[in-house]
This record gives structure tokens, C-alpha cells and sequence, in this order.
């Protein structure tokens, strides 16, 4: 499984609680697409990860700059995937990004609110704030693994399933 978050904005811990902590625990990747603010909080997300893709935001503290780039691009069960925290040409820049780096899915974070977009080329993924929603709920993103790509699901902190999706297309709950 692999249990996306963003905008953490702590400074001393990873501010995880509920369903969100039980899947960064149980994920085989965590992926966190910005905005740990500090060493130490990034640090704390590390010791609950088994393994951790993670990119900075705009309110890093230099530490956390120095340990973490601006961008990420990996692969997981035949998924090319982008990492970033914003980009400031909004959904026409991701998608445009994703192109660039020949990706799937582009995970990006910075307005604290979920997203689940298929832009017929790309899928653009915003997990929304697992710690300081803006207008709305606590919310994380998890994949599961298929024969071909993932099925995934946009969950509330206490695990509530709020929308369906996958690699493919759009499924709708």
C-alpha cells in the first residue's frame, strides 16, 4: 500500500492521529508531497514510514531544504509518479509537468484540500492536510496495489472513504 499526505506544518512532530497514522504505519511507501516546516518534523515522519518519497514546501526551514528536493519522480507497479509541492501555473502546470516527466500521476499538496483530477493525460493527486485542513475535513490519500496499476481512495482521518479512484480513470463513490 502506499499512503500519500501533505502540509504537515508542525515543528515538532508528524501531527498523525486516526486512520492516518494506522496507513503511514501499515504503507510499504509514504509519500508526502511538502510543507514539514522542520527537520524535526520530517524527521518524526521518517520514524513512522517504512520507506519515505517526500519532497519541501514553501515553508521549510533551511534544514529541511538542504535534506529534501523540490521535485521527485519514481515508479512503483508499472506507475511513473511526480512529486511536488506546488507549481504556480495551477492544473495546466502539473499536467504539463507530468508530460515533461512522462508521468502517470503528479502528487502535489499546498492548498491543505483534497483533489482527485483526470486530465486525460495525467491523474493530478492532492491529499489534501492530514493536520490543518482549510474548509474541510482531515484527509490522506491510499493506494492499493492491482494486477495493473493502483485502485486508491481519498479517506478522512478517521477512515471514512470519500471518493474512489484509480491510475486509469475516475471512479466515482
Amino acid at each position: 500500500m502506499i499512503t500519500i499526505v501533505s502540509d504537515t506544518h508542525s515543528e515538532t512532530g508528524h501531527e498523525l492521529t486516526g486512520r492516518t497514522l494506522e496507513a503511514v504505519r501499515e504503507a510499504d511507501l509514504v509519500v508526502h508531497a511538502g510543507d514539514f516546516t522542520t527537520e524535526a518534523a520530517l524527521s518524526a515522519f521518517e520514524s513512522e514510514s517504512n520507506r519515505l518519497v517526500a519532497v519541501h514546501g514553501n515553508n521549510a526551514t533551511p534544514g529541511v531544504l538542504d535534506r529534501l528536493p523540490k521535485v521527485q519522480t519514481f515508479e512503483e507497479n508499472g506507475v511513473r509518479f511526480v512529486v511536488v509541492h506546488r507549481h504556480r501555473s495551477g492544473s495546466t502546470g502539473l499536467e504539463l509537468l507530468g508530460r515533461e516527466r512522462d508521468a502517470d500521476v503528479v502528487i502535489f499538496g499546498h492548498s491543505h484540500r483534497h483533489l482527485v483530477e483526470d486530465t486525460g493525460e495525467v491523474l493530478l493527486l492532492n491529499p489534501g492536510s492530514h493536520a490543518q485542513p482549510r474548509g474541510g475535513f482531515r484527509t490522506h490519500l491510499e493506494l492499493e496495489p492491482r494486477k495493473e496499476g493502483f485502485g486508491g481512495g481519498v479517506r478522512r482521518g478517521d477512515g471514512e472513504l470519500l471518493q474512489e479512484f484509480s491510475v486509469g480513470g475516475m471512479v466515482e463513490s
